[in-house]
């Protein structure tokens, strides 16, 4: 197996090794895992893999979740079927880390491709440790203990009737996150908001909030600030999918873009996601 490093801050494409090996190997699993640590997405061609043999190599990371509005595939509790061929909108095609409106986010995912369009739907990963890493001292310091609400409802809900809008919000009622998490791996530091962020739960504090002007909108131009910074090039890949091409990302410290260029083509994805722990 051999690495291949995709840009300077994130990514690296892995030729050599067959998942289905390396989900009955836990020596080859433990050397991707290390890779996985290193470069936060790693990127693998021609991989005919069984939905079974998917399953089997992202358990190994942990126990996989189901998704409350996409479901999973009867036969393959944890595999999410993502499949997109008749609407123009779509969920992905903005900067997210998956389902942080979870108490307890996903660690990773191992996404695989069954179908997508000749030119098109491209995914972009970014490196939110780069991010944290480069800010301004002082805005280290301004977001230093800051805690920020993480919400389902405003977006896979927004479409929903508001009956069950409701139902979903009660079900998966809104999270707080630290605006900056700890990995717990690496112990590197990570800039934590994405599109599920709706706001800072302990902003208005005197040090911050002098006039009204400083609470809002001030609190909501320095959350938008901290959510721009994924949109850097300089901290991302772009990787552009073939048939059995699969991606395997780390996200704690990543969040990812599905671009949304194909319609009307097909683009059919199947995702094991892996539970993670609460954020610190």
């Amino acid at each position: 197996m051999k690495a291949f490093p995709m840009t300077r801050n994130i990514g690296a494409e892995l030729t050599g090794v067959h998942l289905g090996d390396a989900s009955r190997d836990e020596g080859l699993f433990r050397e991707i895992k290390a890779l996985l640590l290193q470069y936060k997405v790693l990127f693998l061609r021609d991989q005919v893999i069984t939905r079974a043999e998917h399953v089997a190599f992202a358990s190994r990371f942990g126990e996989l979740e189901d998704h409350p509005v996409a479901g999973s595939h009867p036969d393959h509790p944890g595999l999410v079927l993502i499949y997109r061929s008749d609407k123009k909108e779509n969920y992905e095609n903005n900067y997210h880390t998956d389902a942080s409106w979870r108490e307890k986010p996903p660690m990773g995912c191992v996404l695989r491709c069954i179908e997508c369009p000749e030119v098109g739907g491209d995914t972009i990963w970014v490196n939110m440790e780069a991010a944290y890493a480069h800010l301004p001292e002082e805005i280290k310091q301004k977001i230093s203990g800051l805690r920020a609400k993480h919400s389902i409802e405003h977006s896979f809900g927004a479409v929903m009737p508001i009956e069950e809008r409701i139902k979903l919000a009660q079900a998966y009622p809104m999270v707080e996150h630290p605006v900056v998490r700890t990995h717990p791996e690496t112990g590197n530091k990570i800039l934590y908001v994405g599109s599920f962020t709706t706001h800072f739960s302990n902003y208005h504090t005197p040090e911050n909030v002098r006039f009204g002007l400083d609470k809002t909108p001030g609190a909501s131009l320095l959350l938008n600030y901290l959510l721009s910074q994924a949109s850097i090039p300089e901290y991302q890949v772009r990787f552009r999918w073939r048939p059995n091409s699969v991606a395997i990302w780390d996200n704690r410290c990543t969040q990812h873009y599905a671009v949304h260029d194909y319609f009307p083509e097909p683009r059919k994805m199947e995702r094991a996601g892996i539970r993670g722990d609460k954020p610190f």
